[in-house]
């Protein structure tokens, strides 16, 4: 830690891809039938989840999501969406659900042609709405098997025009064309999972490593620290929460496994990187109830829970309570946001 805080601070950690739409997900109904691999994993959960969202869960599932990072002392969220069914305004309620509970997010529409053109242009157009109503966040893309040539190339021209970059799912299972991508990105672009990209990729952007969702879809291991220094590395959840000091703990141990010769600093380094990509929550001050916050320690310390959260000299969360919203109302809403949803999952085939 190289900043001049007392030793149980940190600044607030970031979470540099996440899914808030997934928040509702845990206990939802089975899928009709047990997927076999990643593909399948898609098609049966994920993709029938977004179809079933409307803006009222997309508002809950963000407020609990918001909720959850800050109580894991995760102050900025980049967040990628998708709800076919309810595309337009929903980055502008996912924006003001983090607001109302203090959390810093960054938002993005995930386009895709799965649902034809008119889907892909209403996604690009979501996108756009967002950027230039003066919203904090990037152009989403799916990921490049799921979008024509025409698509990625409207996306990266449309985060020139607004000075961001494409946020994308990128070589996550081995099914993937992210050669599309070639000519198109950035250092501004997010290039989520990266598991089965070549080292020579040459793609330009932050490889953003997923390390317990990679393993939960038995993807493989994307071994990270082959991209440097081409690529920065910085850590998401891919959905599994926000809680960034725990999925550096994952994000370690997936690493050792593969070389035992690895320290905890070169994975708190990714988990640093996150600073680069929301420089805010540099500023931000989280205080823990742990002594001396370093990685050697942290890497094999679980349980360790903030005592207080600071996010832009506001204090949001203390002693296991939002100073900015009734934890026990939001989480009974939902809740009961979730349990609609998942009644909505069952009709959808």
């Amino acid at each position: 830690m190289t900043l001049n805080l007392e030793a149980n601070q940190t600044p607030g950690l970031v979470c540099a891809h996440n899914h808030f739409y997934s928040a509702l997900a845990r206990g939802m109904p089975a899928p009709p039938r047990t997927p076999h691999d990643f593909p399948e994993i898609l098609k049966l959960v994920w993709w029938r989840l977004d179809r079933a969202l409307d803006l009222d869960t997309i508002y809950w599932s963000a407020k609990l999501g918001a909720l959850t990072a800050v109580e894991a002392g995760c102050t900025a969220v980049i967040d990628h969406h998708e709800s076919p069914n309810a595309i337009e305004g929903s980055l502008s309620v996912i924006a003001e659900a983090c607001s109302e509970v203090g959390l810093r997010v960054n938002c993005s529409y995930g386009i895709t042609d799965r649902h034809g053109p008119d889907g892909a242009e209403a996604g690009l157009a979501e996108n756009d709405r967002f950027l230039s109503e003066g919203g904090r966040g990037m152009v989403g893309l799916h990921a490049a098997f799921t979008c024509e040539p025409d698509t990625i190339a409207a996306a990266a021209e449309l985060a020139r025009r607004h000075g961001v970059g494409v946020h994308v799912h990128v070589a996550e299972g081995e099914v993937d064309t992210w050669q599309k991508l070639g000519g198109h990105t950035d250092d501004h672009w997010l290039l989520v999972h990266g598991v089965h990209l070549p080292d020579d990729h040459g793609l330009s952007g932050t490889i953003v490593h997923n390390a317990r969702s990679n393993m939960n879809n038995a993807v493989g291991y994307a071994d990270p620290k082959r991209f440097a220094p081409d690529n920065r590395v910085a850590l998401g959840t891919d959905g599994i929460g926000s809680d960034m000091l725990d999925e550096f703990r994952v994000a370690y141990v997936r690493a050792r496994e593969a070389d035992v010769t690895i320290g905890p600093d070169l994975v708190w380094g990714w988990l640093e990187n996150g600073w680069y990509l929301f420089p805010e929550a540099r500023h931000d001050v989280v205080t823990w109830d742990y002594a001396v916050m370093d990685p050697w320690r942290l890497a094999y310390t679980t349980q360790v829970s903030p005592t207080e959260v600071e996010i832009d000299g506001e204090v949001v969360w203390v002693d296991g309570v939002s100073t900015r919203v009734d934890v026990g109302e939001t989480k009974a809403k939902a809740a009961e946001a979730a349990g609609r949803l998942w009644s909505k999952l069952e009709t959808i085939g």
